[in-house]
């Protein structure tokens, strides 16, 4: 048995509200949603980068992209053929 002592049930139902304010509003904070995957065929990668099929497999048997497939399909992440990419020093 809970005994609350000089408190209104209008002031405990306030401090509820408040303190659940708090938590969605903290929860709200720390999700993030996740961006959509941008997903390009293997032709568009390969004109991308001006590079063949041939050296697409390649890249893929060396771990250098990852090939994802559906099917007889073969796509890659966008953002995992840019990170790929790194700058040569002059």
């Amino acid at each position: 048995m809970i005994q609350l002592i000089n408190i209104t049930e209008e002031k405990l139902t306030t401090n509820i509200l408040l303190a659940l304010k708090k938590e969605l509003a903290q929860l709200k904070k720390d999700f993030q949603p996740q961006e959509s995957t941008k997903w390009i065929s293997r032709k568009d990668t390969a004109k991308m980068l001006g590079v063949s099929f041939t050296t697409l497999a390649n890249w893929n048997k060396k771990g250098v992209l990852t090939a994802y497939s559906i099917g007889t399909r073969v796509y890659y992440k966008l953002d995992e053929v840019n990170n790929a990419l790194t700058p040569i020093a002059c």
